[in-house]
């Protein structure tokens, strides 16, 4: 039975600004058994990859967080973005919105981008019978938003139990389609200022325990310290500003609402012109500061994040790559953790503005050729 106590569950957890100390287990708070975690990714998502079509698997998997804030009318609720997915949770009142707007995004994605997204809802509670846990954390980049944090095992078993087929959410057989206001991907991509943008994937072993990862994950996150803002892989003033932007005909899609292709695509190349030189000019227009937007865009990006390990897209120089794979090395080799790592030249940003107006818009950070799902397919391959 929900308690009124559970439902407001998420706003009662604390807000850190100390990425450091989340590699800590006791900062994180165990999730109600009432509530409900959903997951959803994208059917072979390498092979889509390896199509040239990594921004889209970006949009598609963003596009489920957008779908659900939208859904929930600004409600706070966790989330996190994986790449090729994402996951969240959602108390019980919210299940039924949930579950309709997985099934809307399943036969979005398919009718859209002809891209096959699974999705599932799973109940807390099943997840704790299972001998796993789903524990929760927030952290603030910035003034302006803050970001859900995962830890206990919980979500790499609902992944897998979506991929078995449990749980699942069927497609939606209607042609409703899903609310993504907010979305874009209007921005360019950021080079490497310092060496590779290094997307990391970093999990426990099976056999290893939570304070032997957060030992490693300290070592590792002290060692990206020494990097340049950390090895924030965004300019502090911002990502870089282009006309044509390389994301209009995603962009064009997912906010089309059934108008016409062609001709949204000119009003949105239009409307990114003025953008464009708006930005360029740095002159405010109304409540709207461009310089003050642009940082707040690399404030509010998420780099880094926990799920059942840790996840990083960082500007690496060689050395400091070295030592961080030579800490990973030796950890895996006596069994601690596993993980998989993918070198770029640039990283690319997807992300969800409620109001231009306002500092909460959100940021999803991934490496621009392959990203987590390549660092992902690495450390499966091991």
């Amino acid at each position: 039975m929900m308690t009124d106590r559970d439902s407001q569950f998420y706003a009662t957890v604390p807000i850190s600004d100390d990425f450091l100390s989340l590699s800590e287990p006791d900062q994180f708070r165990a999730l109600p058994d009432s509530w409900y975690v959903g997951v959803a990714d994208i059917v072979d998502s390498t092979g889509e990859i390896a199509r040239g079509r990594y921004k889209t698997v970006n949009m598609v998997g963003a596009a489920v967080i957008s779908g659900m804030i939208n859904a929930l009318d600004g409600r706070v609720f966790p989330y996190v973005f994986g790449g090729d997915g994402a996951a969240f949770a959602v108390p019980a009142e919210d299940a039924e919105a949930a579950h309709r707007t997985l099934a809307i995004l399943r036969s979005w994605a398919e009718a859209e981008f002809d891209i096959a997204l699974r999705a599932a809802l799973i109940p807390v509670k099943a997840i704790r019978q299972a001998g796993r846990d789903i524990r929760v954390a927030r952290y603030a980049p910035s003034s302006g938003v803050d970001y859900a944090m995962l830890s206990g095992g919980g979500l790499a078993w609902t992944e897998g139990q979506m991929k078995a087929g449990n749980f699942a959410v069927p497609p939606d057989d209607s042609d409703t389609q899903p609310d993504l206001t907010g979305l874009s991907c209007r921005w360019s991509n950021s080079a490497a200022r310092h060496g590779q943008i290094v997307s990391l994937v970093i999990q426990p072993d099976s056999e290893s325990n939570e304070s032997d990862f957060a030992e490693i994950a300290k070592l590792v996150l002290s060692t990206a310290q020494s990097l340049d803002r950390a090895g924030h892989p965004v300019p502090e003033h911002g990502p870089p500003i282009k006309w044509p932007p390389p994301g209009v005909d995603l962009d064009a899609h997912v906010s089309r609402q059934g108008r016409n292709l062609f001709l949204h695509k000119l009003r949105l190349l239009a409307e990114n012109l003025f953008l464009g030189l708006l930005f360029k000019s740095g002159m405010r227009l109304g409540n709207f500061e461009p310089v003050h937007y642009q940082r707040m865009v690399s404030s509010n990006s998420d780099f880094r994040k926990f799920d059942d390990g840790l996840k990083m897209t960082l500007d690496c120089d060689p050395a400091t790559l070295s030592r961080i794979v030579q800490i990973l090395d030796d950890a895996q080799k006596i069994g601690k953790i596993r993980y998989g790592l993918h070198a770029q030249q640039e990283a690319m940003m997807t992300c969800f503005v409620p109001s231009a107006m306002r500092d909460d818009h959100v940021h999803f950070v991934d490496g621009a050729s392959g990203g987590y799902a390549q660092a992902a397919a690495m450390m499966r391959a091991q």
